[in-house]
């Protein structure tokens, strides 16, 4: 087990500062040589929630419309980050490790025909194909934080459905502890995929994992879109998870695969670093990643180059109501 990492300190702006953040995110893959100077200086801008207003190769993307309701709950009164920053802004290592590689290297990626299995321990085993993602189950747009483990933040009107819907109709066996989740592999259609340089070093498909009492956790969402509309590649098209008390490196896009299990998976990042990447992953503002604090964050909303949008971070990201999921358990150990 991991040494358990001590309480992080509340700093102020003086006290951060956030190239050198996004730089010691990426020192691990650079180490290892997957990840070279540029792409670190690239990224170490972005990181510090820096936009450049001309960007005139943002890829278009025109979704499909997409019939859902809004749960009044669900509609917090947080301002959105601007569409163009959610579509242009993504970590999606299959496509690159530069933010702005998804978004450049993913326009051509097919996504229909798609096969969504879930099968494992369950008495059910169940097969969606492309239609069924936006059709099976009512859609409804749920406005989520979310928020980076690199520490900045978003706000995102995620379309979807409950993946507790879906693993109820698998039904479950008793057995059933964890639920493990694997994005497509398709090195033909990913870059990343194909060389270890372009991906980061990482070892593929992109595997996550929850446990099966936070897998049924009713903020827990399948997303099929955003902003009214279908999800674009770089945003992981054409299903994706999002759990909003997370970091986001647990919301895993593209998603071909959920199976049921009575063992924890090995999930991707936890393999790379575990010391740095725990498998629960829940955003506290009071353990710190072992090389930046996580008591604040660099929320993304509008403007461009310089932008500074710093605010604290909240524990669970806000979402009190998962607590219980974590009750009597050292969340500084368990992280």
């Amino acid at each position: 087990m991991p040494k358990p990492f001590k309480p992080s300190v509340k700093l102020n702006e003086s006290h951060v500062t956030d190239e050198s953040i996004y730089m010691n995110r990426r020192s691990l893959l650079k180490s290892m040589g997957f990840v070279g100077a540029s792409t670190l200086l690239a990224r170490s801008a972005g990181a510090a929630g820096w936009f450049w207003e001309d960007e005139e190769e943002k890829a278009a993307f025109k979704g499909k419309a997409l019939e859902f309701i809004q749960p009044p709950k669900f509609q917090i009164a947080e301002t959105r980050t601007p569409e163009d920053k959610v579509t242009s802004y993504n970590n999606f290592y299959e496509f690159g490790t530069s933010k702005d590689a998804p978004a450049k290297n993913a326009t051509e990626f097919q996504t229909d025909p798609w096969t969504l299995k879930v099968d494992g321990m369950v008495k059910n085993p169940l097969e969606l194909d492309h239609d069924a993602l936006t059709k099976r189950f009512p859609l409804e747009e749920r406005i989520y934080r979310l928020r980076c483990v690199e520490a900045w933040s978003m706000v995102v009107p995620w379309i979807g459905f409950e993946l507790g819907a879906l693993l109820k109709q698998a039904d479950p066996l008793m057995s059933a502890k964890y639920v493990a989740f694997e994005t497509l592999y398709d090195p033909e259609q990913m870059p990343g995929q194909r060389s270890r340089f372009t991906g980061g070093g990482i070892d593929y498909p992109y595997i996550e994992g929850l446990r099966l009492d936070e897998a049924m956790h009713p903020l827990t969402l399948m997303s099929v879109g955003l902003y009214g509309k279908t999800l674009p590649p770089q945003n992981g098209a054409p299903i994706r998870l999002v759990v909003p008390w997370k970091y986001g490196f647990k919301s895993i896009k593209s998603i071909v695969r959920i199976r049921l299990t009575d063992k924890k998976p090995p999930t991707t990042w936890n393999r790379l670093a575990a010391n740095e990447y725990g498998f629960y992953a829940n955003v506290n503002p009071n353990v710190s990643h072992p090389r930046w604090s996580q008591a604040s964050e660099r929320r993304i909303t509008t403007g461009g180059l310089l932008a500074r949008n710093r605010i604290d971070t909240q524990m669970f990201n806000g979402y009190s109501e998962v607590a219980p999921l974590y009750k009597d358990m050292d969340l500084s150990r368990y992280y």
